[in-house]
């Protein structure tokens, strides 16, 4: 599914060097991934490498499935294109029908006239709204999940919810969060990010086991 090579990623604030992944080699098969880490780790990071929205400093990843961006994240939005453009543009990315997307949006999102003025005027919760009704209008093979975060009203939550579990019968995921609750809820084997570097568990308590050691 998706295969790191030497990937090296640090970041450098006032002379102080923060890393988040050291010469990482690792294969990830087509499994529900838990991404274990404590605060500060990377995990958010972690994500955003996958989803090619964030550069390597070093090394290389290939994907050989299609991925999402991270599920709910808005500041992929253009903000001086409207709703109805966003759309557009990702329809032609991921070479779907335009109409058929715009409808799907306009109807998920609930944002009605809103779709026709410019994003940057949105609020964060509408942004969160479109962002989540464009991830749930493409049929990706693997879905990157940054924490699992409610989304508007108690209605509109409850909507996501029950879209994202549908998705999830046909395709993967790999999550992030502070909860092993969740990890348990929606994953089958774990990652753990510490200090640069990466583990890989195909059992899921025997990571999550690893993930505890760890932080106690």
């Amino acid at each position: 599914m998706i295969e790191l090579d030497k990937v090296s990623k640090c970041y450098r604030i006032s002379g102080v060097e923060k890393w988040i992944l050291r010469s990482e080699s690792v294969s990830l098969l087509r499994r529900n991934y838990g991404l274990l880490g404590s605060n500060g780790a990377g995990k958010s990071t972690f994500i955003r490498l996958i989803a090619g929205i964030e550069d390597l400093d070093d090394g290389q990843i290939r994907r050989n499935v299609r991925f999402s961006w991270p599920l709910g994240f808005a500041s992929n939005l253009a903000e001086t294109m409207t709703g109805v453009e966003n759309t557009r543009f990702v329809a032609r990315l991921f070479g779907m029908d335009y109409r058929e997307m715009l409808d799907f949006v306009y109807d998920f999102s609930e944002l009605g006239q809103h779709m026709l003025v410019n994003v940057g005027t949105y609020s964060s919760g509408m942004r969160s709204r479109l962002a989540f009704a464009l991830s749930m209008a493409v049929d990706f093979e693997c879905y990157l999940v940054d924490e699992i975060t409610a989304v508007g009203d108690a209605s509109f939550s409850k909507k996501c919810q029950q879209a994202f579990a549908e998705r999830r019968k046909r395709s993967n995921i790999i999550m992030t969060s502070h909860r092993a609750e969740t990890i348990k809820r929606f994953c089958d084997a774990v990652i753990i990010l510490n200090d640069g570097k990466l583990f890989t568990f195909d059992s899921l308590e025997d990571g999550i086991n690893a993930y505890h050691s760890l932080v106690n």
